[in-house]
């Protein structure tokens, strides 16, 4: 007999009649469900997407694996769709691509050791309180994005009670400072004669980018605290950055830094369908490290979402959009976040699985036709804004989305799909070298197949940290353009080289190599793990580059007065500016001065000589 389906007040509830995969095929519901709608398979509480509606049923893809699923098994529409839980409580929370909280799921299932299927638990505890701040009075006038009181998530970090997006009011109640949980009502609003109860609880589709007043164009850089990046490759605050590279490149040593270093307010940690050893290592790293900031756990200003490779692929694919829905709610409070993915190139093998289930004809090395629109979906919700709430407050607010999306070509392979299609969305790109990682020269940054469009924008920002000194005067642009010079110069005698060997070229030439070499090995080198090297400061980058360029400049002068190159190399100051990074601490830069005077004593003493032994 055919099932049918039937409404349970306003629910729909329909059956299973086929399933492929990860993939189900729905009858009953297609009358009344929409795309992207939840549906919930009621016997095993397993969660899944409408992705396909036809006119006899619906496609879904499951959340959660579908072993032991049969044909005919009830199926309730939930009629919204995946949406994130926006509350205080985020910050230093581990969640699954869907917002099970993992670490509350262990501390109930730790004798299990894996997460159980149809697991279903709060994202956010109902029962912590939070010390509330009200910011507005009774009958004031108030929408969507204004600030309608303050809790202290964490030592470091506000978190403001957001006005919901397209809502506004009179302010006809508002709670009194005092400790409330997340569903305790703090305020309402009454529109047209109606009034609505409201308590800290935002939910926001992961689809869909949350609203912002304007976009502004972005002038401030990202400092990361790595050379290599913030002097030649540098990313603006709202920028977008791809970091290509194969195994054992050091893709999630730099994810690591920059979530350590880099200065944002709030890191976004996605963790998208990676091996669950490698996300295992980088969870328990996290809870080691140290905010130097606050000297508190890092973790205080940091979101994490773990999707491992042996979870299920639609979860993967969710996770980078659940975690950008959850960094642009931080960002419309004002803050600059920066969300890490680690790999997108996981994220974008999870869509080719789908597509393949779905039958849907394939594109290059099979993935589907639609991944460039995917990734732009993602990349584009990046930027510097000016949030809601702030063209009728009297608060400026200005927040900060920056993207850095690690990518995983196989074999190293930069011209595969997903990579190639990345470049085409993003303005800054880290090409991680094997053969420099083998060669122990970290962070294994290519400098000549990395490039940033930043430089333009912020070099007005950078330029503000110019270097002065009567003896060369170079603002960063031109450090930064210099440095580049010397680098391609090396690049083309490579080839010179192996006809003739370095010793048979013209002294200058020979001068470009030796500088190219202490850029690379003082300066572009960086230990990640050295307690001075790991982060360089925006002072320290530009005495550190400045005191190179001046033994270039210095160099010639000398090379052009008859000193020949071997006499140059053999100045003992130069160990000393290969130290430099490791040897010199952020807050002793005026060590760097005295290793120049060092410089012009040596040099002149090589002039001296070279005079006294021409009158002779």
């Amino acid at each position: 007999m055919m099932k049918t389906s039937n409404q349970i007040g306003h629910i729909s509830v329909g059956y299973i009649s086929a399933i492929n995969g990860s993939l189900i095929d729905v009858k009953g519901i297609e009358n009344h469900t929409r795309l992207h709608d939840l549906i919930k398979i009621s016997n095993h509480n397993i969660l899944g997407e409408v992705i396909q509606i036809y006119s006899e049923k619906v496609i879904v893809q499951c959340y959660e694996n579908t072993s032991n699923l049969s044909l005919g098994e009830k199926v309730i529409d939930l009629e919204h769709p995946l949406s994130m839980e926006l509350a205080p409580g985020l910050l230093g929370k581990i969640f699954d691509g869907i917002q099970r909280p993992l670490d509350d799921i262990y501390s109930q299932f730790k004798d299990n050791g894996f997460l159980k299927r149809g697991v279903e638990l709060p994202p956010l505890s109902r029962k912590k309180k939070w010390h509330f701040i009200p910011k507005k009075h009774l009958n004031e006038k108030i929408s969507g994005g204004d600030i309608i009181g303050i809790v202290q998530e964490t030592s470091s970090i506000k978190h403001y009670i957001l006005i919901p997006p397209k809502k506004f009011g009179t302010l006809t109640f508002i709670a009194e400072e005092g400790d409330y949980t997340i569903e305790d009502i703090i305020y309402k609003l009454k529109e047209n004669g109606q009034e609505n109860s409201f308590n800290m609880i935002q939910k926001w589709p992961v689809t869909k980018r949350r609203p912002f007043y304007k976009k502004e164009k972005a002038t401030e850089p990202l400092i990361t605290g790595i050379r290599v990046i913030d002097l030649l490759f540098p990313i603006a605050k709202g920028g977008t950055v791809a970091v290509p590279g194969g195994f054992g490149t050091g893709k999630t040593v730099i994810q690591q830094s920059l979530a350590k270093w880099c200065d944002a307010d709030v890191i976004v940690f996605v963790g998208c369908g990676e091996r669950g050893n490698e996300i295992a290592d980088s969870l328990k790293d996290f809870e080691k490290l140290i905010d130097p900031r606050s000297g508190r756990p890092l973790l205080e200003r940091v979101l994490i979402i773990a999707n491992t490779s042996n979870m299920p692929v639609s979860a993967r694919e969710a996770s980078i959009f659940s975690g950008i829905t959850i960094a642009e709610y931080y960002r419309d409070m004002g803050y600059d976040v920066a969300l890490m993915a680690d790999s997108t190139s996981r994220w974008a093998e999870s869509l080719r699985e789908i597509s393949g289930l779905l039958e849907e004809m394939p594109a290059e090395e099979g993935y589907p036709a639609y991944l460039p629109s995917k990734l732009s979906s993602f990349y584009e919700r990046a930027g510097v804004v000016q949030t809601l709430g702030t063209n009728n407050s009297e608060e400026n607010r200005e927040g900060s989305l920056t993207i850095i999306g690690s990518v995983s070509p196989p074999s190293g392979d930069f011209s595969e799909p997903v990579t190639a299609t990345t470049k085409r969305f993003v303005q800054a790109f880290w090409a991680l070298d094997a053969r420099l990682a083998y060669a122990k020269h970290y962070p294994a940054i290519n400098w000549l197949d990395s490039y940033s469009n930043y430089s333009e924008y912020i070099s007005n920002w950078w330029n503000k940290k110019g270097i002065s000194g009567d003896e060369l005067e170079l603002n960063w642009q031109e450090c930064r353009n210099q440095v580049n010079e010397i680098l391609s110069k090396e690049n083309n005698l490579k080839n010179v080289i192996q006809l003739i060997g370095e010793e048979n070229l013209p002294e200058d030439q020979q001068l470009e190599l030796f500088i190219a070499k202490i850029i690379k090995e003082g300066f572009l080198i960086q230990n990640a793990f050295d307690n001075v090297d790991n982060y360089t400061d925006v002072d320290k980058l530009m005495e550190q580059i400045r005191i190179i360029l001046l033994l270039y400049k210095e160099a010639k002068e000398l090379l052009n007065q008859g000193i020949i190159i071997e006499e140059i190399k053999e100045l003992k100051i130069i160990d000393d500016i290969l130290r430099i990074g490791s040897s010199i601490p952020n807050n002793e830069i005026s060590k760097i001065a005295k290793i120049t005077d060092k410089l012009f004593d040596e040099i002149k003493a090589l002039k001296h000589t070279h005079i006294s032994m021409g009158e002779k």
